[in-house]
């Protein structure tokens, strides 16, 4: 019980303010233009998500960050692209946290060892406080996965199906 009261406190002590610091206005406005960018080249959809803490309900019943990135993968529509090759790039602050999720079109082709590789370089970064380094270099290598395997074809329309802004909760 008292691990689960220090784990609530530390997640109610980080609010919408610390991610604001960590990720400033004018880093999001440059972070939405690399999205942009990146999706012009593939055919699938980028979102970032960066979060202080976790929701309590989640603190309580001891979820990990993991189950959050899956939940907030389905609410943002992530998985619903028409390739299925959506990817969540997701950061909690309070864990130090970072999970990406992708749609099983992209899985098909990553194995998890490419994953997990491209999260310890961005916690490499975040953990001496480049949070932009960090969420450039994993779009940039999410990027090119995408680009591997769903690249754009030709004159082909290239929809823009969810918004390229991160989101900051």
């Amino acid at each position: 019980m008292l691990d689960k009261i220090r784990r609530l406190f530390k997640h109610r002590w980080l609010d919408d303010t610390d991610t604001r610091r960590a990720i400033p206005r004018d880093m999001v406005e440059r972070l939405t233009r690399r999205v942009a960018a990146s999706e012009r080249r593939h055919s699938g959809e980028v979102r970032i998500y960066v979060e202080a803490g976790l929701p309590t309900s989640y603190v309580w019943r001891n979820a990990r960050p993991r189950e959050r990135a899956l939940t907030l993968f389905g609410k943002l529509r992530v998985w619903d692209t028409e390739h299925n090759n959506g990817v969540l790039i997701y950061l909690l602050l309070a864990e130090h946290a970072i999970e990406i999720v992708a749609d099983r079109g992209l899985n098909r082709h990553v194995r998890p060892e490419e994953w997990q590789a491209i999260v310890q370089r961005m916690g490499t970064a975040f953990h001496e406080g480049r949070f932009e380094d960090g969420l450039t270099q994993a779009l940039e290598e999410v990027s090119a996965l995408l680009v591997q395997h769903f690249p754009v074809a030709g004159d082909a329309p290239n929809a823009n199906e969810l918004p390229d802004e991160p989101v900051l909760g």
